[in-house]
């Protein structure tokens, strides 16, 4: 099969109803919708959805439960609005929050922003994570850091160590991280039936070794998922970095169970001939293998403003839109 040859398949799955769309070639475009949970008559709405796309053009019986070959299928395009249900409903898996000592209760805190500045009756949304563990460690970034001369990788001032970062910034290595402690405080959590972390340390973003070697004893421990804030969101803002970062240990787990009962309904080395792709919060395209609960969070909704965007905006015009997107549990305007 070369490219532009197969059938090319779209689903946009919510919490009520699943929507299918195949374009064939040579043929009309076959569209319908299913329920998203009928397990009185399959398991996935996904897999029974490609199913019937494949029992249409072949012409051929697929039994339920059978193994579905894909050769003839170029691509599958997934929406989902499984992980914005899972935060709003507030269904994630159980999370802790790993960071530095100190700052225990920085998402707690936030920032100062005030978007309802008259507001007199404040709520403040809860927390994600059950626990919280500070790990011995502290990094900072000198007064000196622009001054790309004045220090290098391991030299030594007052006992104390100077690094560059991948920042290139120079950081300074105020206490190194206490592996023996941490791990065992991590040991704690999965005794506690935690199963995700994420992992925000003060400067993060810049020097990575502190994350790096929490993750690996976090891996070795057994968590089923674990996040670090220099991979999720490398940016300068804590909060920020932090709220992103414990949102996607929240959810990743969740869109990865979503993500392996699809793959299980296909036969072996679908791969070869077929390209699996989900639509991110930004509204662009990523490999399944690459999607995340971050970038799952607005799946659903993003799919709602791209389709809007093309279909009814006119840039040549100019005039404004309005879209609205109502689903099973929730809805959405732009």
């Amino acid at each position: 099969m070369t490219l532009g040859e197969g059938i090319k398949i779209a689903i946009d799955r919510g919490g009520t109803f699943t929507d299918v769309l195949a374009v064939i070639p040579g043929q009309s475009e076959y569209v319908f919708k299913l329920l998203s949970v009928d397990p009185g008559n399959y398991d996935d709405a996904n897999i029974e959805g490609i199913r019937r796309v494949l029992e249409y053009t072949s012409g051929k019986e697929i039994p339920r439960g059978e193994l579905l070959d894909t050769s003839g299928v170029e691509s599958i395009r997934l929406g989902t609005t499984v992980a914005t249900n899972a935060l709003l409903e507030r269904k994630g898996v159980r999370t802790a929050l790993v960071t530095t000592e100190g700052f225990k209760d920085l998402l707690y805190i936030g920032n100062q922003a005030r978007p309802d500045l008259f507001d007199l009756n404040i709520r403040k949304p809860g927390v994600l994570y059950e626990k919280v563990i500070e790990v011995e460690e502290r990094v900072t970034l000198p007064a000196y850091s622009e001054d790309a001369t004045g220090y290098t990788a391991e030299d030594k001032v007052d006992g104390k160590y100077f690094v560059r970062g991948s920042t290139k910034e120079v950081v300074k290595i105020i206490k190194p991280l206490n592996v023996e402690k941490t791990k065992s405080q991590l040991k704690a959590l999965k005794e506690e039936g935690i199963t995700s972390v994420a992992i925000v340390l003060v400067h993060g973003y810049n020097f990575q070794e502190h994350e790096l070697q929490i993750g690996a004893l976090a891996t070795e421990l057994g968590f089923e998922n674990v996040t670090m804030s220099h991979k999720t969101l490398p940016m300068i803002k804590v909060v920020n970095r932090g709220q992103s970062s414990v949102v996607d240990a929240y959810l990743t787990p969740i869109v990865k169970q979503y993500i392996e009962s699809l793959l299980s309904g296909f036969k072996e080395g679908f791969e070869k001939h077929t390209r699996i792709e989900f639509m991110m919060s930004d509204g662009g395209l990523c490999h399944y293998t690459k999607f995340t609960g971050l970038k799952s969070l607005l799946s659903g909704p993003a799919g709602g403003v791209v389709g809007q965007a093309l279909t009814c905006y006119d840039p040549n015009e100019g005039t404004d839109t309005i879209g609205f997107d109502m689903g099973g549990t929730s809805t959405e305007c732009f």
